[in-house]
């Protein structure tokens, strides 16, 4: 039986330790090969649009250094179908979870509480391509 092939991943965090930490569970754990990383809206939104055959997953946080994740959400409502985006914040409730859905996430997951979650999704996803 084949093994799936690595979950290309775009991340947008701007905390470099949560970004690195995350990029080394994932890749560990789920498979995940990071195609880049952006720090602001402004280049998460234009490396997603620009690079729409490159990226299987976008794991976004809302909050970022310049602009919200809200917008790079926004720019990725045009994906395939079989790509997907999730939102990993602090920030996960019922207000947010709904925006999100408004803004056609995936999933959205606490980043205190839902990293195994994540972790499965991404396995799931993994599984599925």
């Amino acid at each position: 039986m084949d093994r799936p092939g690595p979950l290309k991943t775009y991340i947008v965090e701007d905390n470099p330790t949560i970004r690195e930490n995350l990029i080394g569970t994932l890749q560990e754990l789920a498979g995940v090969e990071p195609v880049g990383f952006a720090e602001t809206e402004q280049q998460g939104a234009t490396w997603l649009s620009a690079n729409n055959g490159r990226w299987n997953l976008a794991i976004v946080d809302l909050f970022l250094k310049q602009g919200s994740g809200l917008g790079v959400l926004q720019a990725c409502r045009r994906r395939d179908p079989e790509q997907k985006v999730v939102v990993l914040t602090n920030y996960a409730t019922p207000d947010i979870r709904a925006r999100c859905r408004e803004l056609g996430v995936d999933a959205v997951f606490d980043k205190s509480t839902d990293i195994e979650a994540l972790i499965d999704f991404c396995n799931e996803l993994r599984r599925s391509h």
